[in-house]
């Protein structure tokens, strides 16, 4: 800012005492403002007082409880196809339904278990990027990624009976009982009608008080959402009536570095045996389903 120049002594006396009032009030606020950073950096926790790297990376941006970690244990691995792009994983039948990505390699595919053959499989057009599955009632119910396409499959024969339009990219899909359930990579999850497709409900996910993103794969267990955080080692599980994430699993170090086949292979799906409370996790490229169980 600049100032108009004095002419007078008399302007220029009052002009001094002027600011020296002014320098003093400066002063003393600037040593009030300091006084007050020092206590609240005081009453701050320090980055090696947060006990997760997570909640270091989310800090809170408003009262929330913090999400808690909690402890699993590898139960068993089964066999899987190293060269499937796994990006939605459902447990049905005594096996598994997979949805694989990449344009010109994405498919359906029906797994044996627990040997992981591919027992069924149908090829999308190269154009689509196959994304989530789900799993309603006879109807398998596949995304694809920015074609906002979505595919409605017979079970049994895998025939394409429906296709329907969504509004947002689809990233993963499960089915809470009610209603599908979609992510689109945002800190968003999207509720549909599993008959229309249209929308009902938009649901804010949050972690430490702060948005998630990156939300990919979804399964509904136990009355959570469990997603996949995308190019982490991160399983989440949501409340669904607040979107506020309670607990996740750090899966870091479940796959063998030597049976990690570049940066794409992340951990990436999740299936719910329901029947006999058997959760199963895998990857983009992963040689390996894992059987893990959750410690209480």
């Amino acid at each position: 800012m600049t100032r108009k120049s004095m002419t007078s002594q008399h302007r220029k006396t009052g002009s001094l005492a002027k600011r020296t009032s002014i320098l003093i009030g400066i002063t003393t606020t600037v040593l009030v403002a300091v006084a007050t950073i020092l206590l609240v950096s005081r009453s701050r926790p320090s980055q090696q007082d947060r006990s997760d790297k997570t909640q270091d990376a989310a800090g809170p941006a408003f009262s929330e409880a913090a999400a808690r970690q909690a402890s699993y244990e590898v139960v068993n691995s089964y066999p899987h196809d190293p060269t499937s792009f796994t990006q939605g994983l459902v447990w049905k039948d005594g096996g598994f339904y997979e949805s694989t990505g990449l344009y010109g390699q994405s498919k359906v595919r029906r797994l044996e278990f627990p040997s992981g053959k591919v027992t069924r499989e149908l090829k999308l057009s190269p154009e689509l990027f196959g994304e989530g599955l789900a799993l309603v009632d006879g109807r398998l119910i596949q995304l694809t990624w920015k074609s906002r396409r979505g595919f409605v499959y017979d079970r049994d024969s895998f025939s394409v009976v429906q296709e329907f339009r969504y509004d947002t990219e689809g990233w993963g899909l499960t089915y809470d009982d009610n209603n599908l359930v979609l992510s689109d990579g945002s800190s968003d999850l999207f509720y549909l009608d599993p008959q229309t497709f249209k929308p009902v409900r938009r649901l804010a996910v949050t972690m430490n008080g702060r948005a998630l993103t990156e939300l990919n794969e979804l399964e509904f267990i136990e009355g959570e959402i469990w997603a996949n955080v995308w190019q982490t080692d991160l399983i989440v599980r949501i409340e669904p009536a607040s979107g506020r994430v309670t607990s996740f699993l750090n899966l870091k170090g479940i796959l063998a570095p030597s049976d990690r086949t570049g940066s794409d292979a992340v951990l990436n799906g999740i299936a719910y045996d329901a029947e006999k409370k058997r959760i199963f996790v895998t990857g983009k490229l992963w040689p390996r389903i894992f059987e893990i169980k959750v410690k209480p």
